[in-house]
């Protein structure tokens, strides 16, 4: 960075350097351009020279590949067409047309070649053959070629001795995509099926030949001969064919090690990709087996129209590569050395100017420094001569105007200090009531609701427990007078006092909640499922004229341990919610129960009503919130339940659709942990002092 930077500072302020960089301007920066597009020009076109001629190469060796497949067909069609052939048919002698079939087989390297007399059933024959499209045409009297995936069951019927030649490691190959197959057992074979008609048209016989394609160098070895002739490609790259089961190598000229063929290995996962899984043809570098070759693929279709493979046709990238970076360096090595003839003959014409520039530019330095230098005598009539004469005289005014300016810039800084330095202190204080102001609101917004919470739930005990004291007080009289009259209702009288208890328990939790410092609750071990039952009898009076269908659905087995009366005092909060939200007339609660791993259990209250809206969710907890319409709500229910529940470590959640419905969930400790009063308090008023700011 040292010596960029001198050069910066050279260039900046001596004019020798700008001239001269002027001058040198084409040859640094124009040159390096012009090379930099020919050497990406001149690869570009390289690799798309490669990519026409493996492109080419994968025409040529599709053509053979379609040739040999055609050529197989056509010395079937000799033999069943030939006189010879169909006398010894006709006559039903098996022994001359046993050896005709032999012959061609051996002498057209056939792997298995049979006739099969259609005097049989034809289901039979479909049974005992390998099924497939080309096989119904040719019952149907229509001659087929083409490509067939044969399972190891279906190989092992044509011929034992082809099974044992398919069967092929899968060796592990880099780049390639996962797989845990360990060795290929499927044969790719070349079917080629000829029906034998007689005089009436009607098909007598089908000639069924086939040719592995597994192991057999000699099929792509032809191919690579075609596509690859002699003086084809460059010293040191080998032309290679592949063909592919799905993404293994089972028939190429690919060398793996010295003298040894890449058979078992796999195709890169790019490649896979493209042809195997889009169908489309490749037609890139591609990385196979241990080098990257100039390739070529397209998927392989079988007779059913299904990619069941790949053929590959590509050669040795290395070489060509080698020879283009060759002629991209000699490229490199004349363009510098023409750069560097072209500087060196830059500079030389421009020494010239060089001189009185460097005078000038001595005075310039010496001034800087506090020195009195001129320029001086200078005998050029050119511009930079008078430019230099002025110059002198420049410096002399200079250097007068240059202590006025000085006296006046001392005084200017000192004013521009002192008038940062104040309005730096204005903007921090400023800042200071801003953030003061800000807290001080949101402390008396908290204060102001927390007060009011107090004050409403004091008023709302006193009221409510001085009715609850006289019913109990006229209850126990009710009951001393009617005697044994009144046992026909007993279980009514005793339900009507628990629930006057209950709601004298209530009062007290809704107190612990404005007071917690003076209240305290007792906590014992409870089956939810059995509370659950209790609380719904307690809300069944809301379900007149709505129709509402409890369903059930307990699946929880874990006791906890907790105070009974707060958590019912949460259900039926939760459960006339939910009444509440339901307006349809398929109305619907689900009450549920599960083990919450080993951590205790969860209740869940689900309804299929009106919902709550995604920006009110998050509010729904707040002291005061409520999405209900006014004067239908207090806004403290669920606030309240939140409360109780969070004082044993438990927790409340909620998801809602609008329109959709609600699900609140009740996660509770079968070991509760039990909060501090302050604790809780703190808890709330997190969330309070959330959603006001």
């Amino acid at each position: 960075m040292g010596f960029i930077g001198n050069i910066q500072r050279a260039v900046r302020h001596k004019v020798r350097y700008k001239l001269l960089l002027l001058v040198l301007f084409p040859i640094l920066l124009i040159m390096p351009v012009a090379l930099g597009l020919a050497i990406y020009w001149g690869k570009n076109f390289t690799y798309e020279q490669l990519f026409l001629k493996v492109s080419t190469d994968l025409a040529v060796s599709h053509d053979a590949f379609n040739r040999i497949q055609g050529d197989y067909l056509n010395h079937l069609t000799s033999l069943a067409e030939s006189h010879q052939f169909r006398t010894a048919l006709e006559s039903g002698n098996q022994s001359s047309v046993f050896e005709q079939v032999k012959a061609l087989k051996d002498k057209q390297n056939f792997s298995f070649l049979k006739v099969i007399s259609t005097e049989n059933d034809q289901q039979n024959i479909l049974k005992s053959r390998r099924n497939s499209s080309s096989l119904l045409n040719a019952l149907k009297g229509h001659e087929s070629v083409g490509v067939e995936i044969y399972s190891p069951e279906e190989l092992q019927a044509e011929d034992p001795e082809l099974q044992k030649r398919v069967e092929l490691p899968i060796l592990q190959t880099p780049r390639a995509r996962p797989s845990n197959r360990t060795q290929e057992q499927r044969a790719m074979v070349i079917r080629a099926l000829y029906p034998v008609k007689d005089s009436r048209g009607e098909v007598v016989a089908l000639l069924d030949g086939g040719v592995l394609l597994n192991g057999n160098f000699q099929f792509v070895d032809a191919i690579r001969d075609l596509a690859y002739g002699p003086n084809s490609l460059p010293k040191g790259s080998i032309g290679t064919v592949t063909v592919f089961i799905d993404d293994v190598r089972i028939s190429t000229n690919v060398p793996l090690n010295e003298g040894e063929r890449a058979l078992g290995t796999r195709v890169s996962n790019e490649v896979r990709t493209k042809v195997l899984d889009n169908g489309s043809t490749w037609i890139d570098r591609a990385f196979v087996v241990n080098d990257w070759y100039v390739s070529s693929y397209e998927p392989i279709v079988d007779v059913d129209g299904k990619r069941v493979g790949m053929l590959y046709a590509g050669f040795l990238e290395k070489p060509f590569r080698d020879e283009l970076w060759n002629a991209l360096l000699a490229l490199v090595l004349m363009f510098l050395a023409l750069m560097l003839v072209s500087a060196w003959a830059a500079i030389r014409g421009a020494r010239r100017i060089f001189k009185p520039i460097e005078k000038m530019s001595n005075v310039v330095h010496a001034t800087q420094e506090g020195s009195a230098k001129r320029v001086g005598l200078i005998t050029s009539k050119d511009e930079l001569g008078t430019l230099s004469r002025e110059f002198d005289d420049m410096l002399d005014q200079l250097q007068l105007r240059n202590q006025e300016i000085q006296e006046w810039a001392d005084s200017l800084e000192d004013k521009v200090e002192s008038r940062t330095a104040e309005l730096k202190q204005k903007n921090q204080d400023l800042e200071n009531s801003i953030q003061l102001l800000r807290q001080t609101r949101q402390q008396l917004v908290v204060a102001e609701k927390l007060a009011a919470l107090g004050e409403l739930t004091a008023g709302v005990a006193h009221e409510i427990n001085n009715p609850t004291a006289v019913m109990l007080g006229n209850l126990d009289l009710m009951v001393v007078e009617l005697g044994d009259n009144a046992k026909p209702v007993q279980k009514e009288i005793d339900l009507v006092i628990d629930q006057i208890y209950r709601i004298k328990d209530i009062i007290n939790r809704l107190l612990q909640y404005a007071h917690p410092d003076e209240y305290s609750g007792y906590i014992n071990m409870i089956d939810v499922n059995l509370l659950i039952k209790d609380t719904l009898k307690l809300v069944n009076h809301l379900n007149q004229g709505k129709s509402i269908e409890f369903k059930m659905d307990f699946e929880a087995t874990q006791l906890i341990e907790i105070n009974s009366q707060e958590l019912q005092q949460v259900l039926v909060n939760l459960l006339v919610n939910a009444i509440h939200a339901l307006d349809r007339d398929d109305a619907q609660i689900t009450l549920a129960s599960r083990n919450w791993k080993d951590k205790g259990v969860v209740i869940s209250v689900t309804d299929n009503g009106k919902g709550i809206d995604k920006e009110h969710l998050a509010q729904i907890f707040n002291p005061f919130f409520s999405t209900k319409e006014q004067g239908e709500g207090t806004g403290l229910g669920l606030s309240i339940s939140y409360g109780l529940v969070r004082r044993f470590g438990g927790n409340i959640t909620a998801e809602s659709e609008l329109g959709e419905g609600s699900t609140f969930s009740v996660w509770l400790l079968s070991e509760p942990q039990i909060m501090e009063d302050e604790e809780a308090i703190a808890e709330q008023l997190s969330i309070i002092e959330e959603a006001t700011i």
